[in-house]
Formats: C-alpha cells, sequence, structure tokens
C-alpha cells in the first residue's frame, strides 16, 4: 500500500538493526523498542506512525540519495507520466534496462548531480533490485509509480480495480462509443466514474480529475489507445 506499518514496520527495524551491528536482535528487548521509537521519530516526518519511502529515503547517505531526485524531477503523477511516455520508447508497458539508463540519466543531469558510467550502471541496477519484483529485467507502470509519494501514486487507487484482459476489451469497446480505436477524455471520464461506482469506491472529483489527466498523459494528442488505458487498468499488458 506504499507504506511500512505495522507487523512490517518492526521486521523492518529489525533487519535494518541486523545490518547495522552484524548481529541478531531481541524485538522484546526494551533498548529494541526505545531505539525503534527514536528512529520513527527522525523519520516519520509527518508523525501518522508509518514511514513513506520519501521518509525512507532520508537514510540513505546524500550521494546515494537518488531517490530524492526522482522526487524533485517527477514530484506529481501527471509529471511521472510524462516521463513514463517519454522513456517507455516502444510502448511495451514496462521500462527495460536499457530505458531505464537513459531515464535515469536525464533525471540526474536535471537534479545537477554528477555521474559516470559506473555510477550510473549502480543506480540502474538498485532500482531494478527494489522494484523488479518478479526479476525479468523490466519494470511495469505499476512497479515504478511506487518512487511517486503515496498521495501522488493514483495507480495505488486502482489497485482493488484490476482487470482481466477479456473484461478489459468488454470496457474499451463499451466506452468507444464511436468505435474509432481510441478513447478521448470525456470517455474516459465516463469509464472512470463507472468503475468506481462498480466497486462501490467514492468518488471524489478532485482527485478523480487528477486521475484523468494521469492517465490522459499517455495518450496521443488527446487519444487514449487500447495500448495505453491497459497498462492502468490490466493486472498485466495483454499480448
Amino acid at each position: 500500500n506504499g507504506y511500512i506499518e505495522g507487523k512490517e514496520l518492526e521486521n523492518f527495524f529489525r533487519e535494518l538493526e541486523m545490518a547495522r551491528r552484524g548481529a541478531g536482535v531481541d524485538p522484546s528487548n526494551p533498548t529494541f523498542r526505545e531505539k525503534m521509537k527514536e528512529f520513527m521519530q527522525k523519520f516519520d516526518k509527518n508523525k501518522d506512525g508509518r514511514i513513506e519511502m520519501s521518509e525512507l529515503a532520508q537514510i540513505l547517505p546524500t550521494e546515494e540519495n537518488f531517490l530524492l531526485c526522482f522526487r524533485e524531477f517527477v514530484s506529481s503523477s501527471a509529471e511521472f507520466m510524462v516521463a513514463w511516455r517519454r522513456y517507455d520508447t516502444d510502448r511495451s508497458g514496462y521500462i527495460e534496462a536499457n530505458e531505464l539508463k537513459g531515464f535515469l540519466s536525464d533525471l540526474l543531469q536535471k537534479a545537477n548531480r554528477h555521474y559516470d558510467d559506473q555510477k550510473l550502471q549502480e543506480y540502474t541496477q538498485t532500482i531494478l533490485r527494489m522494484f523488479d519484483l518478479n526479476g525479468d529485467g523490466k519494470l511495469g507502470l505499476s512497479e515504478m509509480a511506487r518512487l511517486l509519494p503515496v498521495q501522488e501514486n493514483f495507480l495505488l487507487k486502482f489497485q482493488g480495480v484490476k482487470l482481466t484482459s477479456e473484461q478489459f476489451n468488454a470496457i474499451f469497446t463499451f466506452y468507444d462509443k464511436d468505435g474509432n480505436g481510441y478513447i478521448d477524455e470525456q470517455e474516459l471520464d465516463a469509464l472512470l466514474r463507472d468503475l468506481y461506482q462498480k466497486h462501490k469506491k467514492e468518488v471524489d472529483l478532485k482527485n478523480l480529475t487528477g486521475y484523468k489527466q494521469s492517465i490522459m498523459n499517455l495518450s496521443d494528442g488527446g487519444k487514449l489507445y487500447r495500448g495505453e488505458l491497459e497498462i492502468v487498468l490490466c493486472r498485466e499488458p495483454i499480448p
């Protein structure tokens, strides 16, 4: 869900302490609890009792903290989708390792950060290790979107409404009223509203407008073709 919280937080902190000390730790020890409390006071900036990636990234040494460079470069989901469209050059629904290198290179240049080819390779491999959960050497949109602040990650809002290829094809055909092979902004608006109602989710008009704009950034001149929309709404891109 974009946060480390509850038992996840305890497990994370235990591993962090083991990495620091090179030995096992006992979570029931009062010293462990005290250290964890100090950790939260230092890094849980919004005091909500859980940690998101932007807070966690503060742990990294400054020179290694390219995650925060990303936040400076792509601070909103709309900007993220523009960047995604630029770097997913083959429109596969994935950024592959060679595309990811270009993405990070551009990011570091915009953040005025010096790097060499070796550093760029390290950063690329680090991102792949962090986000390539199935180990296929490429990153899907939902994986890369986890770099966004949770409140900006509109893809998280669609986790409960992911569609199969059959469901998606039926929906796309239904909302492509004129049968021209793409959905425009008005048709997308109707589709999103209906999806929300079907899954009994509250429709926040402000958020809905933001989601719609973000998705439309994937479009080609206001035309959202089947391939672009399936990236957002399907579990896996359709072959």
